[in-house]
Parts: structure tokens; C-alpha cells; sequence
């Protein structure tokens, strides 16, 4: 294992360290697990979403419910296993009732997901969903009128797409919308991809 590898799985570690006794805002009343995040720390790509919900608080993982089924389709037809990728969300802590996080929440937990994003450097974010958006770029337009598009997050190029929740609720148009950016982003880090790949479509 590399040294820098090391160095970044070292400044990972003593994150999820502090924000697993993080008490800065009522979250922290009601969880069950702080969910900090996983995957390489050397990953090309690292995917944002919005916050745990009842599974991913029970386990402390992110992504591992219905949802994290459906991402783990799209990262594995993009051609990783989810460990090559880096999984995060902006919120540590799982709101009450899967609710919405509110802005003091997330200025309160921002500053974890900024520091993994600065310690993994990925080549290419794939920021899922308003809450995602709205937390990490000073933008008017809704994700309605954005997704599909690419953002600059300092110098890492980020591309705007559905929560994998939302795709669950609203069903195969936004599924193929989704598996649409997840192409930008391959081809973004240079993967070639087949006329398969072009037709394909998660199960739902």
C-alpha cells in the first residue's frame, strides 16, 4: 500500500472519528450510528448524496437500503465494484422520518463531506439530488432545470443527477436520465462504454 494511500486512509479515519461523537446539531439525539462513508480513498469517482436513512442508520453505512441497491446497479454498470468508488452524504446523521435535512443541519455537517472530498480528490463527483446541489453549489435553478449538467467544485468537475430515491419513486424515465449522466461521468474519466451499455436499464 502506497504512502499516500495510507496518508488518506489516516485523515479519513480521524474524520469519521470526530463526527461519530459530533453533537453540533439535534441529530445527534436521534441516530442511531453516524453514517460517515466508504469506499477508496483513492477512488476517480466519489458519489454525494443527500443523508442515511433507517437502514444505513441501523448499520452505519451509506447506501445499503433500497436505494444503495439501485446505486450499487449503476456502479457496477459503469464497471467498479462499490469499493472502487467513494460513497458519502452530506448529512452524517439520519433526520427524523427520512425528513428533509433543514439548512442549519446542513452547515452544521458540510464541513465533513468538504474535508472527504479534499483528502479523496476524485477525478469526477456525481451529486445526487436537490439537497446534494443546493449543499455544495451557490446555484438558483431546482434540479429539474440542472441535472444532467457539469458544475466546477473548485477544479473537480461534478455532474448533477437524481437521488436514487427519487428514480425508486418516479420509475424508468428518470432511470434512464440517470444512467444517461452516470455515461457523461465514464466518459468524463476516459472509459470507453458499448452499444449495451447505451440500452441499458436498471431494475426497479
Amino acid at each position: 500500500m502506497s504512502d499516500d494511500r495510507l496518508t488518506k486512509l489516516s485523515k479519513l479515519e480521524r474524520i469519521r472519528r470526530e463526527a461519530s461523537v459530533c453533537a453540533r446539531c439535534a441529530l445527534a439525539d436521534t441516530r442511531t450510528n453516524v453514517v460517515f462513508g466508504e469506499g477508496d480513498p483513492d477512488a476517480k469517482l466519489m458519489f454525494v448524496g443527500e443523508a442515511p436513512g433507517e437502514q444505513e442508520d441501523n448499520e452505519g453505512r451509506p447506501f445499503i437500503g433500497k436505494a444503495g441497491k439501485l446505486l450499487t446497479q449503476y456502479v457496477n454498470r459503469m464497471g467498479f465494484r462499490r469499493n472502487e468508488v467513494y460513497i458519502a452524504n452530506v448529512i452524517k446523521c439520519r433526520p427524523p422520518e427520512n425528513r428533509k435535512p433543514n439548512r442549519a443541519e446542513v452547515s452544521e455537517c458540510l464541513t465533513f463531506l468538504q474535508r472527504q472530498i479534499g483528502i479523496v480528490q476524485p477525478k469526477l463527483l456525481i451529486v445526487m439530488g436537490a439537497t446534494a446541489l443546493d449543499a455544495l453549489f451557490d446555484v438558483e435553478s431546482k434540479i429539474t432545470q440542472i441535472r444532467g449538467q457539469t458544475l466546477m467544485l473548485g477544479k473537480t468537475p461534478a455532474i448533477i443527477t437524481w437521488h436514487p430515491s427519487y428514480v425508486l419513486r418516479t420509475g424508468k424515465d428518470s432511470a434512464k436520465e440517470m444512467w444517461e449522466d452516470c455515461l457523461k461521468a465514464v466518459a468524463a474519466i476516459g472509459l470507453e462504454t458499448t452499444e449495451d451499455d447505451l440500452l441499458w436499464l436498471p431494475e426497479l
